[in-house]
């Protein structure tokens, strides 16, 4: 998986610790990146302590919006694989104090089954 899967839509493991020295300002003095996923520009990074979404934004993706969840707060999640006629797979999160859940879409279902399996390692 690499470049052309992030940009049709499939998530693509990216290195964790190219991520660890990207996010090192935001990280804890002892968290550490554990597992890393891109889909198109944005990103579910898995420390040892929390979830971070990062959302890229704006035309050169500079701008970024980093979304924290520490994985006590997930509260239930949800996956939906493809089918004959749908070809997106979706990615549903419960988060505590939120009535709606996180929504990410794929564009295949060997990626989400990846991604749905880091949530559960860390999650549970």
């Amino acid at each position: 998986m690499g470049l052309l899967d992030g940009l049709l839509g499939n998530a693509s493991e990216k290195d964790a610790q190219e991520l660890q020295n990207e996010l090192t300002k935001v990280l804890a003095s002892t968290e550490r990146v554990e597992r890393a996923y891109v889909l198109i520009r944005d990103q579910l990074v898995f420390t040892n302590k929390r979830l971070i979404m990062v959302d890229k934004q704006g035309i050169t993706g500079k701008k970024a919006e980093l979304l924290s969840i520490p994985y006590r707060s997930i509260t239930q999640f949800s996956m939906e694989t493809t089918g004959h006629f749908d070809i997106e797979s979706e990615l549903k999160i419960w988060v505590r104090g939120q009535t709606e859940p996180i929504l990410k879409t794929f564009r295949d279902d060997k990626s989400i089954h990846d991604v749905y399996r880091a949530l559960s390692e860390y999650a549970l």
